[in-house]
């Protein structure tokens, strides 16, 4: 990691001081960064041999519209995964390998954070925000070769890096691009990420390190979350003033208490001008359940790409045709695609978890 830090200028100060910020998921992107798992990773007991099809489907989607970037630990991989994708229809011609070793999949979260500024003549510059990683409180160990991500992927784009001391995951945070980032306190209040910050010193990092000037703050995460409550299971931003929300409408349901006070919440909560926000609200999936344990199946872990939305399904014809139809209504001017994630989910993430875009500059 010492020789990728060399490679990457580190910047002073905070990415605020310099003016950049962290852009809203749908503004345009130049691509978008994965992490391909490993058999040998801890994310698919016994089940890897049904991901690469699942992946296959999302990178083609993408590929489809921006290029897709994809983290691999050696040039086997890079044939192996060539072969995957190609057997399962995904066109390469818009893949890029990167020989960068993870110890995981999940780039939403060790991946790296893109903040931008502008200059002069409409253009703009960019940076990466490189955050401490500890896989989700230190859970899930080793976790160097996640850790290194962002400032091995700044080496290779030759962007400068900012390295807050914090650990962070982007997950946990969500932006509506005009100043405001929403989260929970159940993730990042929590003593196994920043033991001895309080409520306002993680505002001050989210604001100075994002770029924002607003903080909204959730409550605790779904039954089967092993993030402590990362956001992009609960709620998202769609728009600058409209929040898309989980609800569960069986009272038995253990989600049920956790998503109606998030929803409480979110009726409270006001944007950077003070301003309320209008809350769409999205049904759940009926349980999805593996070997006893309960997943943290979810349609809000959807992601932004050009032109598009890809929404996480589970082989629940009635709720996920309604959160479609739902999330179009509210997006009529982005294609909405939904993608078979029933077998993704077995690693406690979706679309979203395994994903990391990289703005247009």
């Amino acid at each position: 990691m010492a020789a990728d830090r060399r490679r990457a200028r580190v910047l002073r100060g905070t990415p605020a001081e310099h003016g950049f910020s962290f852009p809203a998921e749908w503004a345009p992107h130049e691509g978008t960064w994965f992490s391909w798992p490993r058999p040998e990773g801890i994310s698919f007991p016994d089940r890897y041999h049904t991901v690469p099809k699942a992946l296959a489907r999302i990178l083609t989607e993408i590929a489809a519209r921006e290029r897709v970037h994809l983290n691999v630990p050696n040039g086997n991989y890079e044939r192996i995964v060539s072969e995957q994708l190609t057997a399962y229809g995904c066109p390469l011609r818009n893949v890029r390998f990167h020989r960068i070793p993870t110890n995981e999949c999940w780039c939403r979260d060790h991946g790296p954070a893109f903040v931008l500024r502008p200059r002069r003549g409409g253009r703009r510059e960019a940076a990466i925000v490189d955050w401490g990683f500890n896989a989700w409180g230190g859970k899930y160990p080793p976790w160097d070769a996640d850790d290194a991500v962002p400032t091995r992927v700044a080496g290779e784009l030759g962007l400068p890096v900012f390295a807050p001391r914090l650990v962070m995951e982007g997950g946990a945070v969500d932006f509506n691009g005009r100043g405001t980032v929403l989260t929970t306190t159940s993730c990042l209040l929590n003593r196994n990420r920043n033991p001895g910050l309080r409520k306002a010193d993680v505002e001050r990092y989210l604001k100075d390190y994002y770029g924002q000037q607003h903080v909204v703050w959730l409550g605790e995460g779904i039954a089967g979350d092993d993030t402590d409550g990362h956001v992009d299971d609960l709620a998202r931003f769609v728009s600058e003033s409209v929040i898309v929300t989980g609800v569960e409408d069986d009272p038995d349901d253990p989600n049920y208490e956790v998503l109606r006070d998030n929803r409480r919440r979110l009726a409270r909560a006001r944007d950077q001008d003070g301003r309320p926000f209008t809350i769409v609200e999205l049904p759940m999936p009926a349980a999805v359940v593996h070997q006893g344990e309960r997943l943290p199946a979810t349609y809000v872990n959807f992601y932004f790409v050009n032109g598009a939305l890809l929404v996480p399904t589970y082989r629940d014809r009635r709720h996920d045709r309604r959160a479609i139809e739902i999330l179009q209504r509210v997006l009529p001017d982005r294609r909405v695609i939904g993608i078979d994630c029933t077998e993704i989910i077995w690693g406690l993430g979706a679309i979203h978890c395994l994903s990391q875009q990289q703005p247009a500059w």
